[in-house]
């Protein structure tokens, strides 16, 4: 039997800044970069009641952490569940159990930090965000700590919601966030958009991002949606969190190679490889560039590695028991 640490959402919330998540998290994609392994998603679907159970895995070899995700999402409950299991890189035994909810837009919104500051322009300092729920507040959160912002424009359909973001990320960021009453106002003339949205079709058009725009999506991960149109993968640098899962489930990409617009090899690089040095980020002021974010273990296990040394430290959580298999198959 191995002891292993429990750690409950309440447990990790304020365990690490907005800022720790990303330092992390970067490291992260460096070591993939670096060959470090990671797959994709793999998704299973219900149809009644509605609902996704999903799970992806990585290995951090010089964080010494490996694991990933399985969360549901839907069913009869309507609502998600992130279970994130986390093991020694070498001994392979079981270190930790988290309850992945409350780092869960922390950690999303540290991997869409990251491709800001490799791919937007380092004078970048306006925002057009487009979304304001949790991932939306993850993704300013975070872009905030790599870039110097001076305005914030927000849409989300349902002005209420919209309204509360905006004074709640203005007290939050000390940054002017202004409410818009349309996708074309958060846009128009934003350094930096950000798609954080459950969207079916795109929530803008593409002819109306200006030159030198980066535009982060972190919807994307269904190939019958898709938040950005055929015009924006088109005009961009298309940079994904991981090639193959990229042309497995980004509808936007996905569609946009369906109608013949690109192929596979409008994908640039994986994010991973810009920040190893192994491939260029941007190269010019007026290129746009798009970071498709749809999710990966690279960043969970980043993130959960850190709050487990944290919750070490600080003496949090619970034990409990694993039996290793050989105990099992001879049945000590």
């Amino acid at each position: 039997m191995t002891e292993t640490l429990f750690l409950t959402s309440d447990d990790v919330a304020g365990l690490a800044t907005p800022a720790e998540y990303v330092e992390r998290v970067v490291d992260g994609y460096r070591q993939r970069g670096e060959g470090a392994p990671a797959e994709p998603r793999t998704a299973l679907f219900g149809d009644d009641p509605a609902g996704m159970l999903t799970s992806y895995s990585a290995i951090l070899p010089e964080d010494g952490y490996m694991g990933g995700y399985t969360y549901s999402a839907g069913f009869g409950a309507g609502d998600a569940w992130f279970m994130t299991p986390l093991f020694d890189a070498d001994s392979g035994e079981p270190l930790a159990l988290l309850d992945g909810a409350s780092m869960n837009p922390f950690k999303t919104g540290a991997t869409g930090a990251v491709a800001v500051d490799t791919l937007a322009r380092d004078d970048a300092e306006t925002v057009g965000l487009i979304g304001s729920g949790p991932q939306a507040r993850g993704q300013l959160r975070a872009t905030a700590t790599v870039r110097d912002l001076t305005a914030v424009d927000v849409y989300s359909p349902t002005q209420a919601n919209r309204e509360a973001f905006a004074d709640e990320m203005t007290e939050t960021l000390g940054v002017d966030v202004t409410a818009v009453n349309s996708s074309a106002a958060a846009v128009a003339d934003a350094d930096i958009v950000i798609t954080a949205t459950t969207a079916g079709e795109p929530v803008f058009d593409g002819d109306e991002l200006a030159p030198g725009t980066h535009v982060t999506a972190m919807g994307q991960y269904n190939p019958s949606k898709r938040e950005l149109d055929t015009t924006t993968i088109e005009r961009s640098t298309y940079v994904p969190d991981l090639r193959d899962r990229a042309t497995q489930d980004a509808g936007a990409l996905l569609h946009t190679i369906e109608t013949g617009v690109v192929t596979e090899s409008h994908i640039h690089a994986e994010l991973g490889n810009i920040v190893a040095g192994n491939a260029a980020g941007r190269t010019s002021d007026d290129e746009i560039t798009v970071f498709d974010s749809g999710g990966t273990a690279i960043e969970t296990v980043a993130a959960a590695g850190m709050l487990y040394e944290r919750a070490r430290e600080q003496g949090l959580g619970s034990t409990i028991e694993f039996a290793p298999a050989s105990d099992a198959l001879t049945g000590k």
